[in-house]
């Protein structure tokens, strides 16, 4: 469980190094909020397009190589941006290697959950695992005063380099894979396409708002009056929040007979509120408005794609599947779209937008909850399959 939420962190933490630092970023490479929102658009498209078209290809592999090649990513990525990132077309290019490297990050580390956790831990599983994230923001934001000011931005990446070498070392020491061709597969019950593909949009929009919110949260501060370092220190508070409110989420999640999704959806209301919050632009509101944002209105991946695995029927792989390229969806689309609105609008009517995409969110995961509940009164879910896993 934790060997997963470690790799994970590993690969989502440069886009947030990124924009904890974007001030020290931009002044040195030379390019504007727009061309920033780019940038990180492009690692999660990346990440997005190796995560769909990469799956089958980490089943293939193994574990063993499979966590290789994501070290080796990750290492090569980090090592470009610390030496090589002297123009914004090669800062892009080594995003796009970093994003690759999460994809095979994540997906590997899922592939290693779905083997070896009980259903009665899942739910405290993937709160650990999606705590990544909001680690990697608080990783992020402390490196802004600790490294990044110091002694410059480059060495935060030199930095996670190492962490890439010490995933390869890892997958180095697992046993070797063998390749064996199992039984005949037999047809499975699939989850019901319109739920899924509802609950997949609210997840991409979603992402795409709280995906702004760790790119752009500490340049907003920065405009409003905050030092870089008092916002990678508000960063930092804000993700160690957010890892808390994941891990208990997750664990009540285990001791509640369904629900899940109605709990996202209120998480999700929270979140939007916190975002009108955040435009006012005053320090203190800030401050209170982005740990609310970050310990409620970020506090849902891991339990919405808990929620997703529960009612997957006999394909909950597929199901997260899905879920997780909405994500990267998100991600990828978000901070562009919130960049342009702030070159071509204002950071307030930015952070309104991405609010109200939040509603949007949560109205698409109300319908998609309502589609569910129908398909589980139309066929009831067998107790027995659900408790194997």
């Amino acid at each position: 469980m934790f060997t997963a939420g470690a790799m994970t962190t590993l690969g989502a933490v440069p886009v947030f190094l990124l924009s904890a630092q974007s001030v020290f970023v931009r002044r040195d490479v030379g390019f504007d909020e727009a061309k920033f929102g780019l940038a990180a658009s492009c690692f999660f498209a990346a990440a997005a397009s190796s995560a769909l078209l990469g799956g089958r290809l980490v089943d293939r592999l193994g574990r063993r190589r499979s966590t290789v090649l994501a070290g080796s990513l990750a290492c090569a990525g980090a090592v470009g941006l610390a030496l090589l990132a002297h123009s914004y077309t090669t800062l892009v290019l080594m995003l796009v290697v970093l994003g690759m490297a999460n994809a095979a990050l994540q997906v590997t580390s899922n592939l290693s959950l779905a083997n070896s956790i009980p259903l009665r831990l899942q739910g405290l599983a993937f709160g650990v695992k999606q705590s990544a994230v909001p680690l990697a923001i608080l990783l992020g934001g402390m490196s802004v005063p600790t490294i990044g000011a110091l002694i410059g931005w480059r060495w935060t990446f030199g930095i996670t380099a190492l962490g890439g070498v010490l995933v390869v070392v890892s997958g180095l020491a697992l046993p070797r894979d063998h390749n064996r061709r199992g039984p005949a597969v037999r047809a499975v019950e699939k989850p019901p396409r319109g739920a899924l593909l509802l609950t997949v949009g609210g997840m991409a929009i979603a992402s795409a708002s709280v995906n702004s919110l760790g790119a752009f949260v500490a340049s907003w501060g920065f405009h409003i009056g905050m030092s870089p370092s008092q916002a990678g220190y508000m960063m930092a508070a804000g993700s160690a929040l957010s890892i808390i409110a994941r891990v208990v989420t997750g664990y009540r999640a285990d001791r509640r007979d369904g629900g899940n999704l109605a709990v996202v959806i209120q998480q999700i209301t929270v979140g939007a509120l916190a975002f009108v919050f955040i435009s006012i632009g005053t320090v203190p509101t800030l401050w209170a408005a982005s740990m609310l944002a970050f310990a409620v209105g970020w506090a849902w991946p891991g339990l919405l794609l808990f929620a997703v695995v529960r009612v997957g029927r006999e394909a909950p792989g597929a199901a997260s599947g899905a879920l997780q390229a909405g994500a990267f969806v998100g991600g990828a689309t978000g901070p562009a779209f919130f960049g342009l609105l702030v070159s071509h609008a204002d950071y307030p009517t930015a952070w309104r937008v991405g609010g109200g995409c939040m509603l949007l969110s949560g109205i698409l995961l109300a319908l998609a909850r309502r589609a569910f509940l129908r398909d589980l009164a139309a066929r009831p879910l067998q107790r027995g399959a659900i408790a194997g896993r």
